[in-house]
């Protein structure tokens, strides 16, 4: 009978969010288990931590992997970020002996494909966050007042639609570069969602949002050009 260890991860900050949630890494989780896992099966420990994905000192990680080794288990989490949001600690994880994981929304990808998910999402945080300061430093310059109520139609509609370029220039970094090696609108999509990645509502990813981003950003660099 195949074993299982399952761990499941909140921070303070994503307690309400949607798709990060304990009860929706619950669901994949089982989903994977109904699905992917050996059959029979058995879950010989669950365990749930609060804590920030980007510190690595986690004791219910460090449990949950301690007795997925003791018992030759396999641990499984909802997504990658659940384990950590650090490519070096999720790197370490795959070459430690005696320790076998898998990520339920991607049931079939191996520790490679694993590894470059994890690599794309750390880059896309970086760039987020520079994209971020670059644009607030920008607003600052302009004279702008940063969270001042919009009231004309026609200004409403400019913001509405600076915002939307500025959400697919945050994911640029990552979805350009896919779409030119060839990959389709449903793996970008999976390639995001898969890293914890999400949209300005802090919705998932879907293709036509995909295509609309890689238009905005395609006009773009058009008008600049």
């Amino acid at each position: 009978m195949r074993k299982y260890v399952t761990y499941r991860r909140v921070s303070s900050t994503e307690q309400g969010k949607s798709g990060l949630g304990l009860e929706a890494q619950a669901r994949d989780i089982q989903l994977f288990l109904d699905n992917y896992a050996e059959s029979p099966y058995e879950v010989v420990g669950d365990f749930v931590e609060t804590h920030t994905g980007s510190d690595n000192d986690r004791p219910q990680l460090n449990a949950a992997i301690a007795l997925a080794k003791k018992t030759e288990a396999v641990l499984v989490v909802a997504k990658l970020d659940r384990l950590s949001r650090r490519v070096s600690f999720l790197a370490a994880l795959m070459e430690e002996k005696g320790l076998d994981f898998k990520v339920a929304q991607m049931p079939y990808a191996d520790r490679f494909q694993l590894h470059i998910y994890a690599a794309l999402a750390e880059q896309e945080r970086a760039f987020i966050s520079q994209r971020t300061t670059a644009a607030l430093q920008a607003a600052k310059a302009r004279g702008i007042r940063l969270g001042a109520p919009v009231h004309h139609i026609d200004a409403l509609a400019k913001a509405k639609k600076q915002r939307a370029l500025e959400d697919a220039q945050k994911v640029e970094g990552v979805i350009v570069p896919l779409r030119q090696s060839g990959a389709s609108l449903r793996t970008i999509c999976g390639v995001l969602n898969a890293s914890g990645a999400r949209t300005s509502k802090g919705g998932v990813f879907y293709p036509p949002l995909v295509s609309q981003m890689l238009k905005r950003i395609k006009a773009a660099q058009m008008l600049y050009n």
